[in-house]
């Protein structure tokens, strides 16, 4: 784990593909509270670099959400799609230290290659060495090497062998946007994140966001990685799998759910209580030590 002597600064960073469910309203109570009882500052960064899926409006309604239910961020939102620049830029510095290649592979040739640990296609390495003759780029990638170790706050120590799991990755897509990991370490890093709590769900993306770390030299955050609110079928609770919306006008019903879900016991009596009331006991009293050591858990009566 990294040790860091500067203030906490943690972060709630939403994808804008839907309004704001239960699930993305645990992320955003973990992250709150563990910068809250730190007296850290806390960030809202809107994810939105995969403009495809971006659904209108659905990143307003979630600020909108946010700030109905209490939560209070520091400084201004950060949009990702914005930010171009600052990823092109850290690319180029990948290709010069020739630590990224340009890539012809299609997603129809690589059908066929082995699953990699999240589920995605591992690369087998095929313009690792050079474009084929007659191919041209349409992506770039990093080279894969290594083992990354890390100990999670909640998901404990973490082992990944970069070559096995996911093969060299795609950091910019043939549509031309940045891929998650690298905009998503861009941005930490500029914005001096210090902890990064978050939904189990991008657990297995870690490793190779500390790779992209230790390649662009920039520190490595602390990560702790809540429990993934799921339904009753075990699937992750998202736009697919039709997860409704918290409802913007009851937040002390869905903040008590997510305080219950993360193991923190709220008293009876907090149902009866202000909004401020409510996040002034959740404050005082959080623990990210009583928050459930498992990879996801299902969020009953939430989807």
């Amino acid at each position: 784990m990294s040790l860091h002597t500067s203030p906490y600064i943690g972060r709630f960073a939403p994808s804008p593909t839907g309004a704001l469910h239960f699930g993305s309203l645990v992320a955003a109570v973990g992250s709150y509270l563990d910068a809250g009882a730190r007296c850290g500052r806390w960030l809202l960064r809107i994810e939105d670099v995969d403009a495809p899926r971006s659904v209108p409006g659905a990143a307003d309604s979630i600020i909108a959400t946010l700030a109905r239910f209490g939560f209070e961020w520091d400084g201004d939102i950060v949009w990702q799609s914005r930010r171009t620049e600052a990823y092109q830029h850290a690319l180029d510095r990948l290709v010069a230290d020739g630590l990224a290649y340009p890539c012809a592979c299609s997603r129809r040739e690589l059908a066929d290659a082995p699953l990699a640990r999240d589920g995605s296609r591992r690369y087998p390495g095929t313009c690792r060495r050079g474009l084929p003759p007659g191919r041209h780029a349409r992506a770039w990638r990093v080279r894969a090497e290594g083992v990354i170790r890390f100990d999670d706050v909640i998901q404990g120590p973490q082992r990944v062998e970069l070559a096995s799991d996911s093969g060299d990755y795609v950091v910019r897509r043939a549509d031309g946007l940045f891929a998650y990991q690298l905009a998503v370490v861009v941005d930490d890093a500029e914005a001096g994140v210090t902890h990064v709590v978050r939904g189990a769900d991008l657990l297995d993306s870690t490793a190779r966001q500390i790779h992209l770390q230790r390649l662009l030299g920039a520190p490595t955050p602390i990560y702790a990685h809540l429990p993934l609110a799921t339904n009753a079928a075990g699937e992750k609770l998202s736009k697919q799998t039709l997860a409704r919306a918290v409802d913007a006008q009851a937040p002390i019903p869905a903040l008590l759910a997510a305080l219950h879900f993360l193991g923190q016991q709220p008293p009876d009596a907090l149902s009866r209580a202000t909004l401020a009331e409510l996040w002034q006991w959740a404050r005082a009293h959080w623990s990210i030590d009583t928050v459930p050591h498992c990879r996801q858990a299902v969020a009953h009566g939430f989807y």
